[in-house]
């Protein structure tokens, strides 16, 4: 239901001793706990290694599964809306998110542990999305995207940042699952704000869910599943010389074959078959896999150079995420300073993003050395925060410009798929697997130079052969940078 044009902004779910100046603020404040929120946080990812008998794979497939369970879940949103109150869907999504933030540190079984980050994923973007959208028309009355998605972003990319820190500090003075209890606290503080300040009043006219694909849904998210956990355990399982990955290859094929049978032969699928036709879509889609890929150098590259290169500790390799949240609120401010107050060209804004993505890369290779400080590094992540803000927010304005609404949130869940899924998972995939190989040619390349003289020159032997890993780990990043 399109508000009166020069209407003004209200919100008719708040009881009337809620100040009308805060309910935005409230709704704003309820949206950064819901994206602090995770099934696992990655920011005590060391300790959970230590302490579980889970694998880094394991953990890091909690957040593929998570994020799945975010992208999968973008054309359903509207139908929410429109079938339950503003109440119900915030109410809900925050009970769930308590409940699987509480269950999530005593599960040790992965199927279920994923499961559970999945459903987790689903409930933290229904809530966001219903604050979201519920404040829309306060951020911009013209419904401009140009002001929403840069303000939408600094949101989402700012709670990450929040989550990874408060997670770290919460391990290094507590204990990691402290960080689960923080958050359900924020759920439960949510909860007494929404039922105690809100009502049963509707926003928007009710429509049932007749329509909708859910088989097809179920679908395309275990195909998501099916290519994260091909790439997330391809370097422990050695690719193709285990039968366990060669299986999955072909079922994940089988299951991409059903998903596209089932777009096109049922009457109202989950992705239309004309949501694919737009002429711009696949290059948007595209490009944001590539800046993906390009960025899992975080992942991978820069945690190892940070853990095994420098051996620095969690809590001051964190001290970079306050450059990264500098260089997001830089961004995102950015873009909406270029494409509404200036409203520059988009092209011209993407290429600013891929520029801070190379200098980000070609400062990584040329200044990188186990003897500079953590101080020379504040630039380059601040730089990557910058232009991923920029890329992350003109993308999804230029997919609305290009789409219709009838497909715009379609095509916003295969953005995020890629987006969030499959364009990290790759680019770590082939991170990993490059290091492993450059580590070892560089072992065999060097490792003849060690001969007995200089083996016996060295005191202590040991020590000798740490630096001598060392060094060669230095090498091989400094190689996949460039």
């Amino acid at each position: 239901m399109e508000a009166p044009q020069n209407a003004p902004f209200s919100m008719p779910m708040f009881r009337d001793f809620v100040p009308r100046r805060i309910r935005p603020w409230i709704y704003l404040l309820i949206a950064v706990t819901f994206q602090m929120s995770g099934g696992l946080y990655m920011g005590t990812l060391n300790q959970m290694t230590g302490e579980t008998s889970l694998m880094r794979e394991d953990l890091t497939m909690c957040l593929y599964a998570n994020l799945a369970g975010m992208a999968v879940w973008f054309p359903l949103l509207f139908r929410m809306k429109f079938r339950f109150t503003n109440r119900t869907l915030l109410s809900v999504s925050a009970a769930v998110v308590l409940m699987c933030n509480l269950a999530a540190p005593h599960i040790t079984c992965l199927p279920v542990l994923w499961a559970l980050c999945f459903i987790d994923g689903i409930f933290k973007i229904e809530g966001t999305f219903e604050c979201m959208s519920s404040v829309q028309l306060w951020m911009t009355p013209e419904r401009d995207f140009t002001v929403f998605f840069p303000f939408l972003h600094i949101v989402i990319l700012g709670s990450m940042q929040l989550s990874g820190i408060a997670a770290t500090w919460f391990m290094y003075w507590w204990h990691w699952s402290y960080m689960h209890y923080f958050v359900a606290g924020l759920m439960v503080i949510d909860l007494i704000v929404i039922l105690g300040c809100t009502t049963w009043a509707r926003v928007a006219p009710r429509l049932p869910l007749f329509g909708i694909d859910w088989l097809g849904g179920i679908m395309w998210a275990a195909f998501l599943l099916q290519v994260a956990f091909f790439f997330n355990y391809g370097q422990f399982y050695d690719w193709w010389n285990i039968p366990v990955l060669r299986r999955l290859a072909v079922s994940a094929a089988a299951t991409l074959l059903l998903c596209i049978g089932r777009m096109i032969s049922v009457r109202h699928p989950f992705y239309e078959p004309a949501m694919w036709r737009y002429r711009h879509l696949f290059p948007v889609l595209a490009l944001i896999a590539i800046v993906e890929a390009l960025l899992a150098t975080e992942h991978v590259l820069e945690e190892a150079f940070l853990g095994e290169v420098m051996h620095y500790a969690d809590t001051v390799s964190v001290r970079l995420d306050w450059f990264m949240l500098a260089g997001v609120l830089a961004g995102c401010l950015f873009s909406w300073w270029w494409m509404h107050v200036r409203r520059l060209n988009f092209l011209k804004l993407i290429i600013i993003g891929i520029a801070g993505i190379v200098f980000y890369l070609l400062w990584y290779y040329f200044f990188i050395s186990s003897g500079i400080h953590i101080s020379r590094l504040y630039v380059p992540t601040a730089v990557r925060g910058f232009a991923y803000a920029i890329l992350s927010s003109t993308f999804m304005v230029c997919l609305e410009e290009i789409m219709t609404f009838r497909h715009f949130f379609q095509a916003l869940s295969v953005f995020n798929m890629l987006h969030m899924v499959i364009g990290g998972v790759v680019g770590s995939a082939i991170y990993s697997r490059g290091l492993s190989y450059f580590m070892s040619d560089n072992i065999a390349r060097y490792g003849a130079a060690v001969d007995m003289v200089a083996f016996s020159g060295a005191a202590p032997g040991q020590g000798f052969m740490e630096e001598f890993v060392r060094t060669v780990t230095e090498v091989s990043i400094k190689q996949l940078y460039g």
